[in-house]
């Protein structure tokens, strides 16, 4: 697959900073798949361009990330105000759209002391936007092995560091409320998804949330991410239909969506 190849390539570019990255977003959802407790699904992960690169703020990052990815022909693009600007590190015109964006947990207030955004920083020469809750997703990541086998073009088998499914799931729930509805019927599916691609590892999951996510919430926050669960898959809404409409090709009603995610969440958070 040609996303396939542009992933690669991204791979290679970061290879001396592999170990304090983390894969997040879509990618990390197609990733997943690769892993050991992951079963077989009878249909494809859902389709992303971009690939989410997260990292703590305080991370050993040394050299140049950005001069490394100029080198393979990534180009910068920028939008916004803020300074420094958004930054998509985009490959070039072969790989069809393909990006790669770098991120990093947001803490405090999200300004300032002058009052502006605190919305981005740069380190290693790359730009990484701010983003709430990001802390979850480099909680234990999954170390998960990509390569031909596994339809990556890589020169050898490589380790990537990958948000775990758990983190994955509670970090969507915890950001709905700042998502557009298009957004959250994409974030539902992914919920949905991971659930049945992990459904024999719930266990794992559940461990997983009681050892190390929810310690690193706190009482309040974590009662914030089961009150959400509970609220999301009570009943079928317009979020869960858009979600199905979303999943094409599938035999799922909305509530079959609802009932698999409100079922599995019960057992995770218990």
């Amino acid at each position: 697959m040609k996303d396939f190849v542009s992933f690669a390539h991204l791979i290679q570019a970061i290879e001396p900073w592999r170990a304090h990255l983390v894969l997040a977003g879509g990618w990390a959802h197609r990733l997943h798949r690769f892993h050991p407790l992951a079963k077989a699904l009878s249909y494809q992960p859902i389709a992303t361009k971009d690939t989410d690169i997260v990292f703590g703020a305080n991370v050993p990052l040394e050299g140049d990330i950005r001069d490394a990815l100029t080198k393979a022909e990534f180009k910068e693009q920028l939008s916004g105000e803020n300074k420094p600007p958004v930054t998509h590190y985009t490959l070039g015109d072969e790989g069809a759209g393909f990006y790669a964006e770098f991120l990093t947990p947001l803490r405090g207030s999200g300004t300032t002391r002058k009052g502006e955004p605190d919305a981005t920083m740069t380190k290693a020469g790359v730009t990484a936007q701010k983003l709430r809750h990001l802390d979850l997703l480099l909680l234990e990541p999954w170390p998960i092995a990509i390569g031909a086998d596994q339809g990556v073009p890589l020169p050898k088998p490589t380790n990537v560091l990958v948000a775990n499914p758990a983190a994955f799931i509670v970090q969507k729930l915890l950001i709905q409320k700042y998502r557009n509805a298009a957004k959250q019927a994409q974030d539902v599916l992914y919920i949905h998804d991971t659930i049945e691609l992990f459904g024999g590892a719930l266990p794992t999951l559940h461990d997983l949330w009681k050892r190390s996510l929810a310690p690193s919430l706190g009482a309040k926050t974590a009662k914030r991410v089961t009150e959400e669960a509970d609220k999301d898959f009570s009943s079928v809404t317009d979020v869960i239909r858009e979600a199905v409409r979303i999943a094409q090709g599938r035999n799922l009603s909305p509530e079959q969506a609802r009932a698999t995610c409100q079922v599995a969440m019960a057992r995770i958070l218990a």
